[in-house]
């Protein structure tokens, strides 16, 4: 049985969060000194925290530089294969700390500093291959204004612009001497027997600027390229010679439009012109880049170039369809540009290119209309429909008599208007396609994309989703982080495999006990940042209960909200029974466009103003809608966590990475058999988490059985209770309709069928309190099942901790 490490052994290692030498802390001083004087021309008697902050920033950022160009230089003479990693959005989070963290400086500076923004899969990924010393590149866009801020006012979603770079970013650096031409519109000239040419196009500049992305503790500084556009200088030129030389000016920012703001994900596909223009700019400037970097390449600099190998040296992974159109992209340049015959080009082609899907909703896959794609990018329509041709004539090979078959596979859809389906191109267009969890998976190989597996199955693959342990345990949870450290080491940080040394100290009562003192401190911390924003009292020894997510239907906070009704209705009925205490914490961002989701968010909040007022309910039951929730507030709320809620109808969520960042947080998870849960499910053992509801198969059967809510509003009595309180106006008095929408939805549109499994919800969350009524304490699982290998689910440990709670 393994034992905590003995006091020298400990002195033997480093602190997990970095202790560095005295002649690093005066480095780092005197280089802070320095940027404060130098580059932001400051003294302490006016400068802000703002100012510190880039001083910092700048300083930990030069210790990144040496590293930086050393790697890239590295790169360069061994020529490994590179990865590219196409995205539309880069949630990157707070830059300053995980990189002091990744460098070993953390406790070099004795300051906590950072702004605010999001972390996502895409950022895990790149924090990841670093650590694995891959030669990986992050592409996307440089948006001005990111996702937007949320307000929550008088209970309703307002949103403000998100701008992000007002006072600049101390990480990235332009990069002007590699600026891209992309192009728009035109036309397509044919002439006989010469391949096509694509003239009279708008040109659009990108322009790129580089992020550094370290990796934990090997020198490895990979970059994160994101393109800004810029409108050429002689742009609209025609206009300036006929004296309107302001409105040629203006003009400009049609151009630069592009670049201007990030769509949000609403799992809702809208064609809008603006969007496609931002998919294919990313594509256009990425694939010039990339074949920039391959042609001058050592080997290819002291040789004849050619692209045959080209597949050896350049894998790119499509993130979701968003970055679809690098498949027509990449065969316009080497047919019309390198001159390479069509089979050619489509065999390097498809080897280049890796599919990742990320949803099974219908309503998110792109679908690009046939006549915008045809007046924005005429040439690339042409190369699509040769593509499908060659595909079609390949399927009617196989399947001669089978027209439907054929009509289910074209990457041209008919019905409704001539529409591209953006994930057949990149099926076709792909040699693996993968999806980010193994239900998930299974999912678009036995439905969605059905067809397309039957016909090559060693293409559809899995790869789970992951997270960094670097940013979710040793930045924002340093106490369990560096606990865990003095019991088994440092090593668990590259490789969490090592976790499963905790197993052994499950007696161990002391390590127990300060495990359980860990999260009530972040429980308290918390408790007081909900107490001074949101000035509920807030009950720190009662469960902290969180959904935090995005708004949508199908992660069902509607669920959550009637449970949330049906406890409050169960107080009131007896305030003096036994209950055990809970702090109802839901947050996320609806889409700006999506009804529904706002609705939810003003019903939750509805329900919080009359439950944290009830006199009889005190501390028992609060509920706390977090507004603008972003990684800033997760890196707070994720440690604190007792109970999380991952609870979207199962077969509907792709993957999730939430659920894996509280799970490593040690909260216990409540869910269904869905996305990611049912690994998480099966790595800790099902028993080990409070699992509920329908199954994929049992969904499947009530589809082909038709959904009745009224069945179950007219046989539960406690949801018919909360279901007529909304409907009555007992949550919004003074408007007692308020909320028909919602109540219309649940009973005859509602896909996600709330109402199914609504008692085997309550029945969990009764099993959830009676562990902690009856025994006194809550077990905690810490499951590890989480970093990547490039989204490779690794992984296999869980723990217990006692943590009491007080049962009033």
């Amino acid at each position: 049985m393994a034992t905590p490490l003995t006091d020298q052994e400990k002195r033997k290692q480093i602190s997990i969060r970095g202790i560095v030498g005295v002649e690093n802390v005066a480095e780092l001083k005197q280089g802070f000194n320095r940027h404060l004087h130098f580059t932001l021309v400051k003294d302490r008697n006016v400068a802000t925290p703002r100012d510190y902050y880039f001083a910092l920033a700048h300083t930990v950022r030069d210790h990144l530089v040496g590293r930086w160009i050393r790697t890239q230089q590295f790169y360069y003479e061994a020529d490994p294969k590179r990865v590219y990693y196409l995205s539309l959005e880069f949630y990157m989070g707070r830059a300053l700390q995980n990189t002091m963290i990744n460098l070993g400086l953390q406790n070099a500076s004795g300051v906590g500093y950072g702004g605010s923004g999001r972390d996502g899969r895409r950022s895990c990924f790149l924090d990841s291959m670093a650590t694995l010393g891959l030669a990986a590149y992050g592409y996307g866009i440089r948006y001005e204004y990111g996702i937007f801020n949320q307000k929550i006012k008088d209970g309703w979603q307002f949103e403000e612009a998100d701008d992000w770079l007002r006072y600049g970013n101390p990480w990235e650096k332009a990069r002007p001497e590699f600026m891209l031409p992309v192009h728009f519109y035109g036309r397509v000239e044919e002439e006989d027997g010469k391949e096509p040419k694509w003239v009279n196009t708008q040109v659009v500049l990108a322009m790129p600027y580089d992020t550094p992305i370290p990796g934990y503790m090997n020198n490895t500084v990979n970059t994160m390229r994101l393109w800004s556009a810029r409108a050429p200088n002689d742009f609209n030129l025609r206009d300036f010679n006929v004296g309107d030389y302001i409105q040629a000016v203006l003009d400009r920012n049609l151009a630069e439009n592009i670049s201007r703001v990030l769509y949000p994900n609403d799992n809702f596909f809208e064609g809008k012109e603006l969007r496609l223009k931002q998919e294919y700019f990313v594509v256009a400037a990425t694939l010039q880049d990339v074949i920039r970097r391959f042609k001058t390449s050592k080997k290819n600099c002291s040789g004849p170039l050619s692209f045959d190998s080209f597949p050896d040296k350049v894998a790119i992974q499509l993130n979701d369809t968003h970055p679809a159109m690098a498949i027509p992209e990449l065969m316009r340049i080497f047919v019309d540009i390198e001159k390479l015959d069509w089979d050619t080009a489509w065999n390097i082609t498809k080897q280049t290119f890796a599919y990742t899907n990320h949803t099974v909703l219908p309503e998110a896959l792109e679908r690009w209309p046939v006549e915008l794609m045809e007046r924005l990018l005429p040439r690339h329509l042409q190369i699509i429909y040769r593509i499908n041709q060659i595909h079609l004539d390949h399927i009617a090979s196989l399947f001669p008599d089978d027209m439907d078959r054929i009509r289910r596979m074209s990457l041209i859809e008919e019905e409704g208007g001539k529409r591209v389906n953006m994930a057949h191109l990149c099926i076709v267009g792909s040699h693996k396609v993968n999806g980010v969890a193994e239900i998930h998976s299974d999912i678009i190989k036995r439905d969605v994309f059905r067809d397309f597996s039957e016909l090559e199955p060693e293409k559809f693959q899995n790869k789970t989703n992951g997270i960094t342990p670097r940013r979710w345990l040793l930045l924002c949870n340093p106490g369990l982080a560096d606990l865990i450290a003095e019991a088994i080491g440092e090593d668990y940080v590259k490789d969490l495999n090592h976790l499963q040394k905790l197993n052994d100290l499950v007696d161990y009562d002391t390590f127990i006990r300060d495990v359980a003192k860990v999260k009530q401190d972040n429980k308290l911390k918390f408790a007081q940042y909900l107490e001074k924003v949101y000035n509920v009292d807030i009950n720190p020894a009662s469960m902290f209960d969180v959904h935090v997510k995005r708004i949508h239907e199908y992660k069902r906070q509607l669920l959550n909200c009637l449970h949330v009704i049906t406890m409050y209705n169960r107080i009131k009925r007896g305030p003096i029974k036994p209950f055990v205490p809970r702090t109802v914490i839901i947050g996320g961002k609806a889409a700006p466009g999506y009804h529904m989701a706002k609705m939810i968010i003003k019903l939750i909040t509805s329900v919080a103003d009359v439950v944290n007022n009830d006199p009889v309910i005190g501390r028992k039951l609060k509920v706390i809608y977090l507004e603008n929730y972003r990684v800033s507030l997760a890196e707070k709320v994720i440690p604190a966590t007792d109970l999380s809620e991952q609870i979207s109808t199962a077969g509907t969520e792709a993957s999730g990475t939430g659920n894996m960042k509280f799970m490593l947080n040690g909260a216990l998870t409540i869910g269904t058999m869905d996305g990611a849960n049912v690994e998480m499910a099966e790595e800790a053992g099902e028993e080990n988490l409070f699992i509920f509801g329908m199954r994929v198969e049992d969904v499947a059967e009530m589809d082909k059985e038709g959904y009745d809510a009224l069945q179950y509003y007219e046989s539960l009595p406690e949801l018919k209770q909360a279901v007529d309180q909304i409907k009555s106006g007992y949550f919004s008095p003074k408007q007692p309709e308020m909320f028909s929408d919602i109540i219309n939805m649940l009973f005859h549109h509602d896909r996600f069928k709330v109402f199914a499994d609504y008692e085997s919800y309550v029945k969990c969350q009764e099993r959830v309190s009676a562990l902690t009524f009856y025994d006194g304490f809550m077990h905690f699982i810490l499951l590890q099942n989480i970093d990547i290998h490039l989204g490779k689910l690794q992984g296999d440990f869980h723990f217990w901790v006692n943590c009491p709670y007080a049962c009033l």
